[in-house]
Parts: structure tokens; sequence; C-alpha cells
């Protein structure tokens, strides 16, 4: 559906070198808009930054296909590019993609349409959800895993997948929201969320089918270190960030400041460790008697894993009822491996190092190896084994029941 008057939904793509990609892509998405799109959608190539042909190309395709347009920003970052269309965009939702098109087009009436209706303020695509189905590459799958685990251990982060390029947000809460963000780049994404998300804003996350774009030239390791800088840089500020105008403005309630919530969850967990490796030593000193280290070591680890997720379960996050507890518990024991792995090396490079060593000796070196452990342990703790809370995706109507000129 082409554009007439005000666009209700503008989809920005950020784009920066991307002469071979961009002609094709956004000729793609414009048929698909003008096809399969029930509202008035207008596309915007955010030029940040390009020194080859993008900007040439860009301008072709802007002239020749009725509603895309192209804006040039001189420096690079997608955070930069996001948020400057975005703030000047008169469209009611604002959404933008990766310009690979890796998500299936499919996916984005789910995502805008809450928005539209105003039962979200956000929505996120997402790779991580029930539902979705994703082609990618094991290194990237663990990256994007293992980044999201560490925003749910640190900064109590409750949306599934914070880097998916698949997002979108009204506009009324874009006015209020994109000031506060810092970033001009790659961690943009997951600032604007932790943020939404702390001023108690409603994220939908809709699950996408994906596939790994193989020429991507995100650097990964530059990238990583920027992201775990914006998160050193967030957990600072994040108390002093003004976010109670903006739940005031939207009428949200009030939100717990996860951090309080963080830090007694930590307190119990720590208590139930030290209950654990106290009944771990116990069960070790008893078997060690009779069986090798080894052994012994494995059987105490397996015992106490069982009592030490059950006891966590129930003290230390809350959890009630028989529902999931099976689960919990096979997810429980995925730790224990890691436990055990820990302790078995630490084991072994002890006998490596000493023919007999003293029974006191392994205990000390086995309790150094549990605190190691024990850091992980709380990583999956909070971010995998006992995470219930999946989110919900609503039901949407039939797109010809959806009112295209109702307003917010």
């Amino acid at each position: 559906m082409q554009t007439s008057g005000h666009p209700r939904v503008e989809i920005v793509v950020p784009v920066r070198n991307e002469e071979y990609d961009l002609g094709p892509n956004i000729r793609r998405l414009r048929a698909f808009l003008d096809s399969a799109f029930p509202f008035p959608a207008e596309v915007c190539i955010a030029d940040n930054g390009s020194t080859d042909a993008t900007w040439e190309i860009g301008a072709l395709l802007a002239t020749e296909l009725p509603g895309v347009r192209i804006v040039r920003i001189e420096e690079p970052g997608r955070g930069r590019a996001l948020k400057q269309v975005w703030s000047s965009s008169t469209a009611e939702v604002l959404a933008y993609m990766d310009v690979d098109l890796s998500t299936n087009l499919n996916a984005l009436l789910p995502l805008v349409a809450p928005l539209l209706a105003g039962h979200s303020d956000v929505a996120i695509g997402s790779r991580l959800a029930r539902g979705s189905r994703v082609v990618r590459r094991p290194k990237r799958e663990a990256i994007s895993r293992g980044y999201n685990l560490l925003l749910r251990a640190t900064l109590g982060t409750r949306f599934s997948d914070a880097q998916c390029g698949f997002k979108a947000i009204r506009r009324d809460v874009a006015v209020e929201l994109l000031p506060l963000v810092e970033d001009t780049s790659w961690f943009f994404d997951t600032e604007l969320l932790v943020l939404a998300e702390r001023a108690g804003l409603r994220i939908h996350e809709v699950p996408v089918d994906w596939v790994d774009d193989l020429d991507s030239r995100v650097a990964i390791a530059k990238t990583v270190l920027e992201d775990l800088r914006g998160i050193a840089r967030l957990s600072r500020n994040l108390g002093r960030t003004p976010l109670e105008p903006v739940r005031q403005a939207f009428g949200r309630p009030p939100v717990a400041d996860p951090r309080t919530a963080l830090a007694a969850r930590v307190l119990r967990f720590a208590g139930v460790s030290v209950v654990s490796t106290l009944a771990y030593i116990l069960l070790y000193l008893a078997l060690r008697h009779a069986m090798p280290a080894q052994v012994a070591n494995v059987l105490a680890l397996l015992i106490t894993a069982v009592g030490n997720t059950a006891l966590n379960r129930r003290v230390t996050f809350g959890v009630r009822g028989v529902e999931n507890r099976t689960k919990h518990q096979l997810r429980g024991l995925v730790t224990f491996g890691i436990g055990w792995a820990l302790t078995a090396s630490a084991l072994w490079l002890l006998h490596t190092a000493v023919a007999v060593p003293a029974h006191g000796v392994e205990i000390v070196v086995l309790t150094a190896a549990n605190l190691a452990a024990t850091v992980v342990r709380f990583s999956l703790f909070q971010g995998w084994v006992f995470d219930d809370e999946a989110p919900t995706f609503p039901t949407l109507e039939p797109p010809a029941v959806l009112d295209s000129t109702r307003s917010n």
C-alpha cells in the first residue's frame, strides 16, 4: 500500500556501505508493503557515513519508488541514524530493520499492530523466544544467548533478545525516551529497551523466522567490548536517569528497582551456596574413605546439586508448587555439569602436581573451584534455570478487521 498523507508506519533501514544489498532488498521491502501490509507505510533509507555507491543507489530508489525516501547522516552509527530519523518522523509507529532482511517480513504486522492499537509501547522481534525459527552459525548463537543472559544477570532485564535488528516504537513514546538514550552505535537498541523497561513501559515480543546473513561485516570483538562498556555505564547511571516522568506520562505503574531485588536475591543465593558447600564437604569426606577422589566428588556434587536447585527454587527465586519442577531440576543438572567440570579439573591438576595430596588440601582446592562455579551458576539460575516468565504474544485479529484510519 503506498503512502498517502502522513504514513502510519515509517520503517528506517540504516545502511553503511551496502551498495550490493540495498537495491534488491529495498525493492523487495517496498513490494511487500504495497501488496501485503494493510497500513500506509514509508521506507526511509538512513545512509550513515557510506563511502561507496550506497548514497547514489539510494537516491535513485527514492526517485523511482513511491513511499521511499533517503536521508544522509555524515557520521557512522546505527543508533545515531535511528535517533535522527525517528526524532523528525511524523508517523504514528517508528520501526527499523536491517538491510539484509534477515527477519521474515511476515512478522512486520504482528510487530506494529499492538503499537497501533495502543496495547504496547515498544515491540521487538525475538530470535530467542519460543516459536522463533532461526538459522544461524553456532558462534553467533552462543554470543547472542550469552549477551542476553549477561543483561539479565547485571541489569535484571526481562526481554529475551536485545539485538535483533527488527524493532518498533510508538512515536509519542520515542519523543520521551530518545533524549535519554546516550549510545549512538550498536548498544542503542539495548539502552532503549532497558530504559523502556525501567520506566514500566510495555514491551511486546514477536518470535521471528530469521536467517543469518553470511556476509555480515559486524566487528564482533569491537561490538562486544562496546556493549560491555554500555552495560557498565547503564549500571552506574540508571539511578540518575529521569524515568519517572516517562512512567507518569503513559500512566504505567511504579517499577521496583531491579538492583534492590537483585541484591536480595544474591544474598539468598549466597546463603544457599554456603549450606550447599558445607553439605558437599561433609558428603565428600564421608564418601572419600570408601572410593577414589573423582568418584566421591561427582557423587557429592550430584546429591547436593538436587538439594541446591530445590532450595534456590523456593528460597532465592520464590517459586512455589510442582509446575516446572522437573524442568528446573534438569536445568539445575546442567549447572551441576559445569561445577563438576571445574572441580574435576581442579582435582586432576592437584593430583598431577602432588602424587598423594592430603584430604585437607583436596578440600581447599575443591572449595575454591566450587566458588568459581558459583558465579556461573547464579547467572544461569537467574537467566535460564528459573526463567519461566516467557513473553506472551497476543492473538491478533485478521488484518482486514484492523481499522487503518484509527489514530492513537
